[in-house]
Formats: C-alpha cells, sequence, structure tokens
C-alpha cells in the first residue's frame, strides 16, 4: 500500500502532544501546524490513526490542491477531479467548508458551488446525480480556503473524534474527550501513580486517564468512521489493525478515583465508566471534595475540571478559596492539575502555580495549572534531596 499524505485537526495547544502521538504511532513525515499536525501513511495507518490518536479531532485525506479567485475557477477546479473514484451516483454526499479569504466570504457558497460542479460532473456521464446528506453521507468531504489556495480533502473520520462512544450520559458542563485526554498527557499522565479526578462530574476525565494508563485505544468503543462507507474499505484490514493495537494494552496496578458530591453525577459517570469497559479500574465515590484527605500512600496524579460560573451559580471566590485550602491541607505527595476559564478566580486559590497552559475550552480562552503539594514543607523537600 502505498504512503500519502493527511492532516490531523486538533485544539489548540495540543499540536506538539499530537505530533508525538503521531511519532510514537509510526508516522512519517510529521510536521506540526496551527490547530493541526502533518503526517504520511499508507490505508492501513489512516485506520489506526482515527481508532488511536487522543487529541485528534479529525483526520482529512488531502486529494487536490489548487488556486481560485472566483467561483469559476473554483468551480472547473472542483469538476477537474475524477468523482467517481470516491463515490458513485447511488451514493450521498456532504461538503464541509472553511475559509480565510477575501476573495471568497461565505462558506455555505462555497459548499453549494462545489457541489454543483461534482453533481454536473456525475449528470454529464451518466445521466444520474449523487444525493446531499447531511446527516449520514457516504462520503464527507472538506474544501479548506486560506487566501487562494484551496485545499480539497476526505474526511476519514466522519463525526468529530471526541465522539468515542462511551459517554451516553451528561451532566450539565461536560468537558470534551479531546479536551480531556490532553490535558491528561499535557500532565504527564502516564499511569504510574494512583489519580483522582475530586470534581469527575459524568466521569470523562476518569475514562481517558484509565485508557491512557492501560494503553487502551481512544475509538475502541467508537460505532463507525467515515472510511467504513468509502469504495475501497477493507474490513479484514481494519480488524486486524484492531487486534494489533489490543495487543498492545498494558497491565494497571495503581488506582484511580473519582469523586463528585452530586448522586446523579456519580450514577451517569458508573454509566459511561461501564459503557467504556474500563470500569474494573475505576471507583466513584459520592463526596464533596473540600471533606476529603488523600487516601493514599506514594505520589498522587490529580487532573479536574472545577465550574468556571459560567454554566452554575457559586461563589467563586470562596470556592477557589477552598479548593486551594483542600489541595494545601489535605492532599500532600499531590500533582493537582486543573483547567479554569475564569482567570481571575485563580487569584482565590491562594497558592502559586508551577505551570500555566493556554488552553480553549469551547470558545473560552482557559488555563491549565499545576500545583505541586510536597509531604511537608517545600523546604524540606529540597533539603531532604540534598
Amino acid at each position: 500500500m502505498e504512503n500519502f499524505k493527511m492532516i490531523a485537526k486538533t485544539f489548540f495547544g495540543f499540536e506538539e502532544i499530537l505530533a508525538k502521538e503521531l511519532q510514537l504511532l509510526g508516522a512519517q513525515d510529521v510536521e506540526i501546524g496551527t490547530r493541526m499536525v502533518s503526517f504520511k501513511g499508507d490505508k492501513g495507518f489512516m485506520y489506526k490513526a482515527n481508532l488511536s490518536l487522543r487529541t485528534a479531532l479529525k483526520i482529512l485525506k488531502p486529494i487536490y490542491y489548487f488556486r481560485a479567485t472566483n467561483e469559476v475557477q473554483l468551480y472547473k477546479n472542483i469538476q477537474g477531479v475524477d468523482w467517481s473514484t470516491y463515490l458513485n451516483a447511488n451514493q450521498t454526499f456532504v461538503i464541509d467548508t472553511t475559509i480565510h479569504s477575501d476573495h471568497f466570504k461565505h462558506s455555505q457558497f462555497v459548499s453549494q458551488k462545489a457541489k454543483d460542479a461534482i453533481v454536473d460532473q456525475f449528470r454529464e456521464k451518466t445521466g444520474m446525480r449523487p444525493s446531499i446528506d447531511k446527516d449520514f453521507p457516504d462520503l464527507r468531504i472538506n474544501i479548506h480556503i486560506d487566501r487562494d489556495q484551496v485545499s480539497v480533502a476526505l474526511d476519514t473520520s466522519g463525526a468529530s473524534l471526541h465522539h468515542r462512544g462511551y459517554r451516553t450520559a451528561t451532566n450539565m458542563a461536560p468537558i470534551n474527550e479531546v479536551l480531556a485526554a490532553g490535558m491528561l498527557l499535557l500532565s504527564g499522565w502516564e499511569g504510574k501513580s494512583d489519580f483522582l479526578d475530586p470534581m469527575c462530574g459524568s466521569g470523562t476525565i476518569l475514562v481517558e486517564a484509565a485508557m491512557i494508563a492501560c494503553n487502551i485505544p481512544a475509538n475502541i468503543n467508537r460505532k463507525e468512521f467515515a472510511f467504513e462507507k468509502w469504495n475501497d474499505w477493507d474490513n479484514d484490514l481494519f480488524d486486524q489493525i484492531i487486534d494489533a493495537l489490543l495487543k498492545r494494552t498494558r497491565e494497571f496496578h495503581y488506582t484511580i478515583k473519582g469523586y463528585d458530591k452530586a448522586p446523579s453525577a456519580v450514577n451517569k459517570a458508573k454509566d459511561n465508566i461501564r459503557n467504556a469497559n474500563v470500569d474494573e479500574f475505576i471507583t466513584v465515590e459520592q463526596h464533596n471534595f473540600f471533606d476529603t484527605k488523600k487516601e493514599t500512600v506514594g505520589p498522587l496524579h490529580m487532573v479536574f475540571n472545577p465550574p468556571y460560573g459560567e454554566r452554575l451559580d457559586i461563589d467563586l471566590e470562596r470556592f477557589y478559596r477552598e479548593m486551594g485550602d483542600t489541595m494545601k491541607q489535605n492532599y500532600p505527595g499531590t500533582h493537582a492539575w486543573f483547567i479554569t476559564a475564569n482567570l481571575e478566580a485563580l487569584k482565590f486559590v491562594g497558592l502559586k502555580p508551577s505551570r500555566k497552559i493556554k488552553l480553549f475550552n469551547g470558545s473560552l480562552e482557559a488555563r491549565l495549572v499545576k500545583y505541586e503539594m510536597y509531604e511537608g514543607s517545600k523546604r524540606t523537600k529540597f533539603q531532604n534531596r540534598d
């Protein structure tokens, strides 16, 4: 099988960890861009990347590049692709367009023109035409226009890869699965200590933590990928890739625990953890974090997503102060990471973060922050090291 170029889309701030994921999987010619990483691999690797990558949102397969400054050039160049290679007249398709250009103002207009070019090509050749299906198309086409440079790609994934397939129950403010996995990887989580999410909500961070710890492919529970409807779909190869990936899973010898003060959240988390087939590694209990203490001996890795005040009505100053007090007084020997889009609230934690990483939670600019709680005083810690 021949290698071809692919593009993995991701969130701002995850480009380097996505590149590392790709390199560890065996990708070739890995290059980092903005919110994306390009790489090369064959069809089997395309399957493997969709199944495995934790921080990718979509994987695109570019098939054509051209220059266009008006709708006539756009139409002619789209017609220059032999679409019968990818689609037949009885099938359905949809076009997603993103634009950063002075020549083209409306993505919907570009999608419509490109659709006309494809439909007209089929009608001229066969007298029939494929239809548009926005929900369950046989082929999803991606058009990206940057100034006058047009890239046409096939969407290999379909629905965003954050749709892992395990989350059927969600809370008021659920965290995106790709965001959760990226936070965990940025925090250095590898499954080599005990883990706690003290505000676990519907359990997304817990599930992603268990899958990383055990090296379980991120999208093993997903129902389908776009490439399964392609003309060159190879079911036997796909099954071989899954078998090979599952042979690389590893044992986990520590604890992963989640707390939430809402009984409904605890129940939802348990459902999602069961759906992901990682319930043997995770326990979830109903507790208010502020009433808890560290239960394990040795290092503890903590990652969580506290409320920002965006959707939950809380006293932020008091909440973040209690958060800082609980970590400082009750959780010695802990590396605690959390994300917040309320940068003012960080002032109330009362601890100095050792790291701050800029991320986005949806459209909200956020910070992933790290606090280190030492056994005894920090001064003693460094004196003991000497």
